[in-house]
C-alpha cells in the first residue's frame, strides 16, 4: 500500500485536520499522480457537513486534481511517467452501459465512482485531492498541457467542464444570446467559455459591484437582477440562460428572459428547480439541467483551455488556511476560485 497524507474530515461536526491513510499499489492499468494542487469547490463543504446525503468518514475532499504521473502500471499506454496529468469528479464506472459507450460516464446507468466520498467497486472508500498522491485507472486520467498554468488549471476539472458541457452539448456560439447567472467559480468560467463560443454575453447578477469583473472576463453585457427596470429591458431577449446559483432563487424570473423556445440550464444545486407551468408553456421553453462531461469531453476541454489560454482566476491557498477558505467561499469572497498548494501539506 502507498503512505498518504492528506487533510480529512473525521466528521461534519469538526474541520478538516491532517490524516494519513492508504492508497492502493499501482495495478497494470493504473497511473500514479503526484498531486501539485487541487482546487476547492463548494460541493467539497456540502459533502463534510452531510448537506445533501450522509457522507462516508474519514472524508478527504477535493475532485479538481493536477500533478504529475510518478508511475504507470505495466499495461498502461498512454501516459508516462514526468506527463502532467489530472483527475476530476470521477475515477470509475461500469463501462459497458449505453450511457458509458456514449462516452457518458458521468450518467452511468450502474453510478460512477465519485473521486472522494464514494466506495469503488470493491467497497473501499474513495479519497479526493486534499492529499499528496492518488491512484485512478488510466481510464479516468487526464492529459494537462504544459502551456498552462498548474494552479489555474485544476478548477477546469470540475468547474470549466460544468459550464464546458452544457454549452457544447446544446451548440451555444455564434448568433446566440447567452446570459450566464451568478459570477462565481462557476458562473466565470461560464462566462469565459461563452465568449470564446462567439455568443453575446451578459451576466445577470444581484451586486452591481460585479459589473467591471464581469467586464474584465469578457462579458458584453451585465444586468442587476434586483432592479426591475434592467431585467423589464431583457425580457425576451436571450436564447440560453446557465444558471450557476447554488442558492434558491426564483426561477419564474429568469424564465420570463429568454425567447421563444428558449433554454434555461441548471448547473447549479439549489434545494429544489421550481417553475410555474405557464412559465414554460407561455413561450414553449425548456428547463434542463446538466452535471459534468465525460471523460472524452473533459478531455476536449482541456485542450481546448491549452489552445485558447484559458484557466480558471484562483487564489492559492495553504491547505491550514481551509477553514478560512470555507468561511469566505459562504460569503462569496473569493475571485474565483481557491486552489490549494499541496506542497504545503
Amino acid at each position: 500500500m502507498i503512505q498518504t497524507k492528506g487533510y480529512a474530515a473525521q466528521s461534519p461536526e469538526v474541520d478538516l485536520a491532517p490524516w494519513s491513510f492508504e492508497r492502493r499499489e499501482v495495478g497494470a492499468h493504473d497511473v500514479q499522480i503526484e498531486i501539485k494542487f487541487c482546487g476547492v469547490c463548494h460541493s467539497d463543504l456540502h459533502q463534510i457537513k452531510n448537506d445533501w446525503f450522509p457522507g462516508i468518514f474519514p472524508m478527504v475532499p477535493g475532485h479538481e486534481i493536477v500533478g504529475r504521473i510518478v508511475k504507470v502500471g505495466d499495461h498502461v499506454k498512454n501516459f508516462k511517467e514526468g506527463e502532467l496529468a489530472g483527475v476530476g469528479c470521477m475515477v470509475d464506472s461500469c463501462q459497458v452501459c449505453e450511457n458509458c459507450q456514449d462516452d457518458l460516464e458521468q450518467y452511468c446507468l450502474e453510478g460512477n465512482t465519485q473521486t472522494y466520498n464514494n466506495k469503488d467497486r470493491q467497497g473501499v472508500p474513495t479519497y479526493g485531492g486534499y492529499s499528496n498522491t492518488i491512484v485512478v485507472r488510466e481510464e479516468f486520467v487526464l492529459h494537462v498541457s504544459e502551456k498552462l498554468d498548474l494552479a489555474a488549471t485544476a478548477p477546469l476539472l470540475c468547474a470549466g467542464i460544468t459550464t464546458y458541457s452544457p454549452l457544447r452539448h446544446w451548440k451555444v456560439g455564434k448568433g446566440h444570446k447567452l446570459a450566464v447567472v451568478g459570477l462565481g467559480g462557476l458562473g466565470h468560467m461560464a462566462v469565459k467559455f461563452g465568449v470564446a463560443f462567439g455568443a453575446e454575453v451578459t451576466v445577470l447578477s444581484t451586486s452591481a459591484s460585479k459589473e467591471q469583473a464581469a467586464k474584465e472576463l469578457g462579458a458584453h453585457h451585465f444586468v442587476v437582477t434586483k432592479d426591475e427596470a434592467q431585467v423589464n429591458s431583457v425580457k425576451g431577449t436571450f436564447d440560453f440562460i446557465l444558471d450557476t446559483v447554488s442558492a434558491d432563487h426564483d426561477f419564474n424570473m429568469y424564465m420570463s428572459l429568454l425567447k421563444t423556445d428558449g433554454t434555461l440550464i441548471g448547473v447549479g444545486v439549489p434545494n429544489q428547480y421550481a417553475v410555474h407551468p405557464f412559465a414554460l408553456i407561455g413561450g414553449r421553453k425548456t428547463m434542463a439541467g446538466s452535471s459534468i462531461g465525460g471523460i472524452k469531453e473533459t478531455q476536449e476541454m482541456l485542450d481546448f483551455c491549452a489552445e485558447h489560454n484559458i484557466v480558471s482566476d484562483i487564489e492559492l491557498i495553504d491547505i491550514k488556511d481551509i477553514t478560512t477558505a470555507y468561511d469566505r467561499m459562504q460569503k462569496g469572497d473569493v475571485r474565483y476560485r481557491f486552489v490549494i498548494d499541496i506542497a504545503t501539506l
